[in-house]
């Protein structure tokens, strides 16, 4: 079996590929150029080149393509980059094991989570984790669920919080597992002064007023989700801050879609909620590859697990 073909089906000798020529390569296909890569890995650019080089002779298969002065990864590049990026943050892991294993450290657990699961689920569990474990170094950091999976897949992260509405994902997940945490309802929200003659709690009631979105992925929802009800909504106002949402429907500028955790941690008194039925949103907890996480992942998801329960969601 040829190198490559070994390499993706999971069957190559590790002895044969270089790690760190794996980590040439995803530099590469993140930063967009050798140069960029370089930089990235505070390596000389010839050593780039070298270890390309070396790579492409090693699996047998063009990895690059000269594009004018710059370039690009091949289909085999690209399929390598991507099964690369699995196996370096494997290793990571294993060698995170080994060493607390071995007394050489305590651990660490990464977390990423999108702001209103920072806001409310997340405090909980990292206090359980502190307490029970206090050797453990616990990090926290704010991130939309694109750039927490990528985060995940760059080994920036251990654990990635996120959210999806059921909508297909939007990218190849195999080298991601994800484990639901929690499912959350979605409220229309509108002036508390202003009445409307139709339904409050049907997305039809609203289709010629103007909308205030939040992330791009939440519009792309709001609009999936107000074409299956019959028109296209009007959106006017974008913010990825749902207080400044809230804010703005107060005001009279428009009407919004909020999930419930939005505003589990913030509700302006000024507007009202009405939930709308049939519609949710997924939390998710998100590792790269396969179980079991390393041991203080699997601490900081025993204690989400342990912590969240059902919010009592506005009514």
């Amino acid at each position: 079996m040829p190198v490559f073909e070994a390499f993706i089906s999971g069957t190559y000798d590790s002895r044969v590929i270089d790690l760190s020529r794996l980590r040439v390569l995803v530099a590469v296909a993140k930063e967009g150029s050798v140069t960029a890569a370089a930089e990235a890995l505070h390596y000389a650019q010839p050593s780039v080149s070298h270890h390309l080089a070396k790579l492409e002779a090693e699996v047998g298969v063009p990895l690059l393509q000269r594009m004018g002065r710059g370039i690009r990864l091949t289909d085999a590049g690209r399929l390598l980059a991507d099964r690369a990026e699995t196996i370096l943050a494997q290793v990571e892991s294993v060698h995170a094991e080994l060493a607390e294993l071995a007394g050489l450290r305590t651990g660490r657990v990464r977390l990423a989570a999108f702001p209103s699961a920072l806001a409310t689920l997340v405090p909980f569990a990292a206090a359980r984790v502190t307490a029970e474990h206090p050797g453990i170094q616990l990090s926290l950091s704010e991130a939309e669920p694109p750039e927490a999976l990528s985060a995940l897949r760059n080994s920036d992260v251990d654990v990635a919080l996120i959210f999806e509405h059921g909508d297909p994902p939007q990218r190849d997940r195999r080298d991601i597992t994800m484990l639901p945490l929690l499912d959350e309802p979605l409220y229309i929200v509108t002036p508390a002064n202003r009445s409307w003659a139709g339904p409050r709690a049907e997305l039809a009631t609203y289709a010629e007023d103007r909308w205030i979105a939040g992330c791009e992925r939440c519009r792309e929802h709001l609009v999936v989700a107000c074409g299956q009800a019959g028109f296209t909504p009007t959106v006017d106002f974008e913010t990825e801050d749902y207080v400044a949402v809230q804010a703005l429907v107060a005001a009279g500028l428009g009407v919004s879609l909020l999930p419930g955790l939005t505003l589990v941690a913030n509700r302006h008194p000024g507007v009202r909620l009405d939930r709308v039925a049939g519609l949710r949103r997924q939390v998710l907890a998100a590792l790269c590859g396969k179980p079991p996480a390393s041991q203080p992942a699997q601490m900081l998801l025993d204690a989400l697990s342990a912590t969240i329960t059902e919010p009592s969601w506005p009514t």
